[in-house]
C-alpha cells in the first residue's frame, strides 16, 4: 500500500502542481486565470469539473468564479466535501524573492499563497486525481470546491455555494487551510472548530458648539472614546474549546466644523467570537458600555450589510472530537503520520465558518506548516503538504472503500 500510495502521491507530483499554483497571481476579485488552471488541468485527468459564476449584486458588485465537480460512487454513502481557496492576499513589501517565482530551500516552497493556501488546494488535486486513478467501485461520493474571495470581505465563492444548495447536502467537510502554520502548532495539527466573528460601526451624534465654550455641546468624538474604554474593559464569555472573544477597534473617525466640538463620531469594531456569542450579545455589549460611559450623545450600532442572509458575518462552530467522522480522520492522521494529531480549534474566520455553522456538518481544518502567511516571505513545509495529501486520501477511502 506504501508504495502504491507514494507512486500515486509523491514530493515530486506535489511540487510541480504547487509551483504551478503559486506562479498565478491571484488575489481576491482577480482569479480568473488560477480558475482556468485548475479546470483544465482536472479536464485534462477527466475529472468531473465545471465553472460555477455567481454575482453579488447587493454589496460589492463582484462577478466570481469558482470551480467545481463531484465524483460519484455506485452505492449509497456519506458525501465529503472538499473545499479549498484560490485567492490570496495582495502582495506586501520585504520580499526577498519574487513572490510569483516560487523558491524551495531546505525542504520548503517559498512564494505567495504557498501556506495559504495552495498548498491545501494542491494537496486537494492530487488526493482527488490518486483516487480516481485507483477506485472505480465505491459507495458515497466526492464533492469539490475550489473558490474565489475568501480572503476578500464576505467569503464570496463559498458563501454562493450555499446560497444556491450547491454544497449543502455534503455529510462532512475537509478545508485543508494550514492548521499547523495557522496555530503554530508542530504538523500534524486537526482543528476542530474555529472563533467566529462580526464587523460594526457605532455611531454617535453629539451637539455643536464652538471651541471657546465646549461645555455648551456635546462632543460626539470625546463620547465615542469612553464607550470605546468601557467596551475594552468588559469580561467577555469563555468557551472551553475556544477560549474568549477579542474586542478589536480596526477605525474611528469624527469631527464637526472648524473650531468646534464635534457633533459626529464613529468607531468601527471587529469582534471576534465564540459559541454562544451573536450580533444580538454584541448589541447587548455595545449598550452596556453606553451606559456605564454615561454620555450624552445619541448612537446607534449597526451591522455591515451582507450580500445574501447570513453572510454578515461568521459564526463560530465547534466538531465532538468523538463524532465518528473525526474518528475516523484521527485514524488517517496516524495512518500516514505514526503520530498523535495536536488538536486545537482556529481563532479567527474562513469559509470553514460557513460551511460549518451553516451547512451544520462535522468541518475540520487540516493542513501543512509554514509560516508568515499574508507576510512577505511566506512559506510551507512540502513534506507536510504531500502528507496532508496523502491523509485526505486515505481519509476517503476510509468513509468511500
Amino acid at each position: 500500500m506504501s508504495n502504491e500510495l507514494n507512486q500515486l502521491i509523491n514530493e515530486k507530483n506535489t511540487i510541480e502542481l504547487l509551483k504551478s499554483l503559486v506562479s498565478i497571481y491571484s488575489p481576491y476579485f482577480k482569479e480568473e486565470e488560477i480558475m482556468e488552471f485548475v479546470h483544465s488541468w482536472l479536464k485534462e485527468r477527466n475529472i468531473d469539473t465545471k465553472f460555477f459564476n455567481y454575482k453579488d449584486d447587493k454589496v460589492t458588485k463582484f462577478e466570481g468564479i469558482n470551480v467545481i465537480g463531484e465524483i460519484k460512487g455506485r452505492k449509497e454513502g456519506p458525501k465529503v466535501l472538499l473545499n479549498g481557496h484560490l485567492d490570496t492576499v495582495t502582495i506586501c513589501e520585504g520580499w526577498d524573492t519574487e513572490p510569483t517565482d516560487p523558491v524551495i530551500k531546505d525542504g520548503k516552497m517559498y512564494g505567495i499563497g504557498a501556506l495559504d493556501m495552495k498548498s491545501g488546494v494542491a494537496a486537494m488535486m492530487i488526493a482527488i486525481e490518486a483516487f480516481k486513478k485507483k477506485h472505480k467501485e465505491f459507495k458515497g461520493s466526492i464533492l469539490y470546491s475550489f473558490v474565489s474571495d475568501e480572503e476578500g470581505p464576505y467569503g464570496l465563492g463559498t458563501n454562493f455555494l450555499i446560497h444556491e444548495n450547491v454544497i449543502n447536502d455534503a455529510d462532512v467537510a475537509i478545508v485543508p487551510e494550514p492548521s499547523s502554520g495557522f496555530t503554530e502548532e508542530d504538523f500534524p495539527c486537526l482543528c476542530l472548530g474555529a472563533r467566529g466573528g462580526y464587523s460594526y460601526k457605532v455611531r454617535f451624534k453629539g451637539k455643536s458648539a464652538h471651541a471657546a465654550n465646549p461645555e455648551k455641546g456635546v462632543s460626539a468624538i470625546v463620547d465615542a472614546s469612553k464607550v470605546i474604554v468601557e467596551l475594552k474593559k468588559q469580561n467577555l464569555k469563555k468557551d472551553e474549546y475556544l477560549g474568549k472573544g477579542d474586542v478589536c477597534i480596526i477605525e474611528t473617525k469624527g469631527g464637526g466644523a472648524a473650531c468646534s466640538v464635534a457633533d459626529l463620531a464613529e468607531f468601527t469594531v471587529f469582534r471576534h467570537i465564540v459559541v454562544g456569542e451573536d450580533k444580538t450579545t454584541l448589541k447587548e455589549e455595545v449598550d452596556k458600555a453606553v451606559k456605564k460611559a454615561d454620555i450624552q450623545s445619541e448612537y446607534e450600532v449597526i451591522f455591515r450589510d451582507a450580500p445574501t442572509p447570513n453572510s454578515d458575518g461568521f459564526l463560530p462552530y465547534l466538531v465532538d472530537e468523538n463524532n465518528e467522522y473525526t474518528q475516523k480522520f484521527i485514524e488517517s492522521i496516524k495512518d500516514i503520520t505514526n503520530k498523535e494529531p495536536i488538536i486545537s480549534y482556529f481563532s479567527s474566520i474562513g469559509d470553514f465558518n460557513y460551511i460549518g455553522s451553516r451547512l451544520k456538518i462535522p468541518t475540520f481544518v487540516f493542513g501543512p506548516g509554514g509560516e508568515r502567511y499574508h507576510s512577505s516571505n511566506e512559506y510551507v513545509v512540502i513534506d507536510d503538504v504531500v502528507e496532508t495529501s496523502k491523509i485526505i486520501f486515505n481519509y476517503l477511502e476510509k468513509l468511500l472503500v
